[in-house]
Order: structure tokens, then C-alpha cells, then sequence
């Protein structure tokens, strides 16, 4: 059987602070979108949802995240500060992806995150697919109350991760990767 297994295999992720315009157009994210949801889903539960941040919104989620952090650490220095605030400016797009959590179904709360965090992933594995870079990260902010508040989030969702969209700027190596050998063992009774 000859199966090309190359989008799998050069997958990688590009650091968000290379990653610049453009981003996927309004017709490509619509495609890669609908694609990334399509993911195992035990007991047709739905248990994800996507936050789009573009353009200015990402501006003042960064601003409010540098005066959560600084409320948080009243020494923070201003490079850590100015991180905070720019954190998410670099890539034109980021999609944050939500977990929503059905507390009473008896699909495993882990397995509802994992879902999610599925989405999570074909939404890189699309971004590569179409061209373009993407990099899943969280964060302190992906588990801060305060920045869940914000996002809007109920208390049964959690973020899963800030998936940052946009065209690598550079060319961007891909780092050493573990050896299956290492890894894989064979169950015998």
C-alpha cells in the first residue's frame, strides 16, 4: 500500500513571533475550520468551541492581559510586561480554542478535553496543509480565571490553547523528533 503520509510527517510548528501576514483568507478559514472540527467526538457531545482574535482585538487582549499580569505580580518588570501586551500581536490571526465540558454525560471529562484538543490540532494540521504556519500555545492566560472572564467563558469551558495563524517569515527548521524505537513496546499476556 502506498499512502503519502508527508503532511504527517513535515508537520511542524512555526514560532508565533514568526509568523506575519497574510492569513488564511476569510474562504480558506472557513474551509479549515469546518475540516478541524471534524474530529472523534464519543458521544456526539460537541464539547468545543472557537474564538476568533484578529486585527485590534488582539491589541486589547493584550492590554488586558498586561494588567491581569500586573494586578497577579505587582514586581513584574516592564520586559515582562511588554511581553504580555504583545504576545498575541504577532501572527494576524489567532483562533482560541475552547473545551466545554458536559458535566453530566458519562463521556470522561478527559475525554471531552481531548476532543478539543483535537480541534486544536487539525487546525494545525490544516494551516500546514493550506500553506501556511501555526503554533498551539497556552500559557498561564489559558488557565487564568480572570482571562477566562474575559474570553466570555462559562465555568464548565476551559481554554485548550491560542492557535496562531499566519505565513512563516522565515524559513523555520524542524527540530529533532524522539525515535519510534523508543517509544513502542508490544503488550503480550
Amino acid at each position: 500500500m502506498s499512502a503519502d503520509l508527508s503532511l504527517l510527517q513535515q508537520r511542524h510548528s512555526v514560532p508565533s513571533r514568526q509568523l506575519g501576514e497574510p492569513a488564511p483568507d476569510e474562504a480558506s478559514l472557513q474551509a479549515l475550520l469546518e475540516a478541524a472540527i471534524r474530529v472523534p467526538d464519543h458521544g456526539k457531545l460537541v464539547p468545543f468551541r472557537l474564538i476568533r482574535m484578529q486585527g485590534d482585538a488582539k491589541l486589547h487582549f493584550g492590554e488586558q492581559l498586561a494588567a491581569i499580569a500586573i494586578h497577579n505580580n505587582p514586581e513584574m518588570s516592564e520586559a515582562k510586561l511588554e511581553k504580555e501586551r504583545l504576545r498575541y500581536t504577532f501572527a494576524p490571526l489567532v483562533m482560541v480554542v475552547v473545551a466545554c465540558l458536559h458535566a453530566d454525560s458519562k463521556v470522561p471529562a478527559i475525554e471531552q478535553k481531548l476532543c478539543a484538543g483535537n480541534v486544536a490540532y487539525s487546525i494545525l494540521l490544516g494551516a500546514y496543509a493550506l500553506g501556511y504556519g501555526a503554533q498551539w500555545l497556552t500559557g498561564w492566560a489559558a488557565y487564568d480565571d480572570e482571562v477566562a472572564a474575559m474570553l466570555g467563558l462559562a465555568e464548565h469551558e476551559h481554554v485548550i490553547g491560542f492557535v496562531h495563524l499566519g505565513t512563516p517569515q522565515f524559513e523555520v527548521p524542524d527540530r529533532d523528533r524522539p525515535m519510534l524505537a523508543e517509544l513502542l513496546s508490544t503488550w503480550a499476556p
